[in-house]
């Protein structure tokens, strides 16, 4: 029962981000109509153009793309946990935080965000889970 409700939690996650995320193509390299402002692009392209050969970034992004997180969270808006922004809002961007939020994710636990308890990632590696957090706490604004 929780394995079904897990999947669909996934698939519902990742439908929400392919919605939020809209392709992304067409926010990239001058594909931008009518105002070429050079503060229009600022939410979409920045993100991506900012860190673009950050290797903290990528190594994060590639990370987080490749577990159950997006399941649960997105960059710009809560689903069950909460927003990437939030959490990078949150927590300055420390060793220790960065060592502290990485257990937590392997640890799962529940009452920092809410009383939806965040599942445990016991097969993550701790470096896996540092590279993740340092990655969310770049997305402070």
């Amino acid at each position: 029962m929780k394995t079904t409700l897990r999947i669909k939690l996934v698939v519902l996650a990742l439908a929400g981000f392919t919605f939020a995320c809209g392709g992304g193509d067409k926010s990239a390299e001058g594909s931008q109509g009518g105002s070429t402002s050079s503060n229009t692009p600022s939410a979409e392209v920045s993100l991506e153009e900012k860190y673009k050969d950050d290797p903290i970034y990528i190594k994060g992004l590639e990370k987080v793309k490749a577990s159950d997180c997006t399941g649960c969270h997105q960059v710009d808006r809560k689903i069950i946990g909460p927003s990437y922004a939030d959490v990078a809002a949150k927590y300055d961007n420390t060793e220790a935080n960065v060592s502290m939020l990485a257990q937590k994710v392997i640890a799962g636990g529940v009452g920092v965000w809410g009383q939806v308890p965040m599942s445990a990632h016991p097969g993550l590696s701790e470096e896996d889970a540092k590279d993740m957090i340092r990655y969310i706490l770049l997305l402070k604004k």
